[in-house]
């Protein structure tokens, strides 16, 4: 089986030499912590000057703050100064098995995407599908980033509805792969460990992920986490064929490095993504809502939280066939007919309550969608309202840990 055959790939993935703190290098996802900078504080304290993916990617909750500059020139220098002599390779796929905090194992497996393969746009029908709406205002900003980078580290995760149990057969022969790195992660992330899928393992890899996308109608790969990382490469890429035309093929920029998990791996949980309004005046948010909700239980049940009050509400006539999709849409008009108010997507039912505690503050939590209705919702539908769901908390999302050149040498 050949690498060509198949939309997800094997890669050349660079990995942190031999002597770098692991511990220190690999931090979460830049989208995590939003409205929390003090765990972004704590990373600094904990990376101080060893090398770290820190120095390489903008945590969002820097955004609109004086950090944002200070950072992105740490990045612009780490870009400059990055060799891939300060790197291992390894070329294959890498099988990961991700202890969670709460203790269960997610299992995935490291390569490049085909971004031929992929289309964010209204009404797709790619093997790669977006499974929230792509906020087309968020591209230009990261795919300036990514034009400039001379790596890409992915927080990207894939999912695949693994019929075939092409991942847990990977788990099933892991003593005869060969071990890379087996580490805790910082700040209460749980663990990481991986191995190197190569020769005749990875040809027979290949070969079942080939079955599987060959046996596959409809949505192939469904977007679990990352879908504006993956939408910021795609748009980077259609860049670089305007500029190189057919040569644009054998370039880089082609693909994007990902983690491939099975929909239905135990741990995977989706999570609702809670949305906290901020700038505000909750009595007149309540009031508004109340225009278009009832109290108590219904079809599409919210809870509105401000200070130390809680309010179960529902909407009779929803504007959504989800409870996030019709929530949005209030929040939406909301916004556009109060300037100054924001909203923000918040990871955990708890840290939402206690966001929602400050003045000038209002958070929603709902129950969210079972996964087992994904696939079939984007198949029928289209892609979800942006922020429906996450897999799992805040502390559970994939840690930048490997590299790819996404520049030719």
């Amino acid at each position: 089986m050949t690498n060509t055959t198949t939309i997800f790939k094997s890669a050349k993935i660079l990995l942190p030499k031999e002597g770098t703190d692991l511990v220190k290098w690999a931090v979460v996802a830049c989208d995590q912590f939003t409205s929390e900078p003090a765990y972004w504080a704590k990373c600094e304290e904990i990376i101080g000057d060893a090398p770290s993916a820190y120095n390489f990617i903008l945590p969002e909750a820097y955004l609109e703050t004086e950090k944002e500059a200070l950072h992105g020139k740490k990045i612009t220098e780490s870009m400059n100064a990055f060799s891939e002599a300060d790197m291992k390779p390894f070329d294959g796929i890498l099988y990961i098995e991700r202890t969670l905090p709460g203790g269960t194992v997610r299992h995935g497996m490291v390569g490049k995407i085909d971004l031929e393969a992929y289309d964010y746009s209204v009404g797709s029908t790619s093997p790669v599908r977006a499974t929230e709406a792509t906020v087309l205002e968020r591209i230009p900003p990261r795919c300036k980033v990514r034009s400039e980078a001379v790596v890409e580290l992915p927080h990207i995760l894939i999912l695949i509805d693994d019929k075939q149990n092409i991942i847990g057969g990977l788990g099933a022969k892991k003593s005869s792969l060969s071990p890379l790195y087996d580490f805790e992660l910082m700040q209460g992330g749980g663990r990481i460990a991986g191995w190197g899928v190569e020769g005749e393992a990875l040809n027979e890899l290949l070969s079942n992920i080939a079955a599987y996308e060959d046996s596959t109608s409809g949505v192939v790969y469904a977007m679990g986490d990352g879908n504006h990382s993956l939408a910021a490469a795609k748009a980077h890429y259609e860049n670089v064929k305007a500029a190189l035309g057919e040569a644009a093929k054998e370039h880089p920029a082609r693909y994007a490095l990902c983690e491939i998990t099975a929909l239905g791996d135990d741990s995977l949980v989706f999570e609702p993504i809670y949305r906290v309004m901020m700038n505000c005046d909750p009595d007149d948010v309540a009031a508004e809502l109340g225009k278009i909700t009832a109290a108590g239980k219904g079809a599409q049940e919210i809870t509105l939280v401000a200070g130390e009050k809680e309010e179960a509400l529902h909407f009779p006539t929803p504007s959504h066939a989800l409870t996030v999709g019709t929530l949005q849409n209030f929040i939406d008009d909301y916004i556009k007919a109060h300037p100054g108010v924001k909203c923000d997507y918040i990871h955990g039912e708890n840290t939402t309550r206690e966001l929602a505690r400050a003045a000038g503050t209002v958070g929603f939590v709902f129950d969210g969608m079972d996964k087992s209705e994904l696939f079939p919702y984007v198949e029928a539908h289209g892609a979800l309202p942006r922020k429906t769901f996450s897999m799992g908390e805040a502390e559970s999302k994939r840690y930048y840990l490997e590299m790819r050149k996404i520049v030719t040498d």
